[in-house]
C-alpha cells in the first residue's frame, strides 16, 4: 500500500491552495461524493498538521499524507493522485 502524488497534481494543489514549501495536505475519508471504494464515502483533502500519518509522499515541496485511522478505506491498495489536464480536475484512484 502506497501513496503516489503525481507532479502535475501537486502543482495544481500548490497553485489553487496557495501552498508553500513544507505545507502539509491531509487526505481523509468523508461522507458523500463519488468514491469508488465504499458507497457513500469518498476522499477529501485539507491543509492540516499530521498526527499519526500512515502513508506519506512529498512532491513539489508539499507533504501529502493519510492518517493511520483512514487507511482502512484503501483496503491494502495504492492511492494515486493525478491531474487530468483535459478536464482540469484531480483524480484520486484507489487500485
Amino acid at each position: 500500500m502506497k501513496l503516489v502524488v503525481e507532479t502535475m497534481a501537486a502543482r495544481w494543489y500548490r497553485e489553487q491552495m496557495e501552498l508553500v514549501d513544507g505545507d502539509n495536505l491531509r487526505i481523509f475519508v468523508k461522507m458523500g461524493g463519488c468514491g469508488s471504494v465504499c458507497p457513500g464515502l469518498s476522499l477529501g483533502i485539507t491543509k492540516d498538521e499530521p498526527n499519526s500519518p500512515g502513508l506519506t509522499h512529498t512532491v513539489e515541496g508539499i507533504h501529502f499524507y493519510m492518517e493511520e485511522d483512514n487507511l482502512w478505506y484503501l483496503d491494502s491498495k495504492d492511492l494515486t493522485i493525478s491531474f487530468d489536464e483535459k478536464l482540469e480536475e484531480i483524480n484520486m484512484i484507489v487500485g
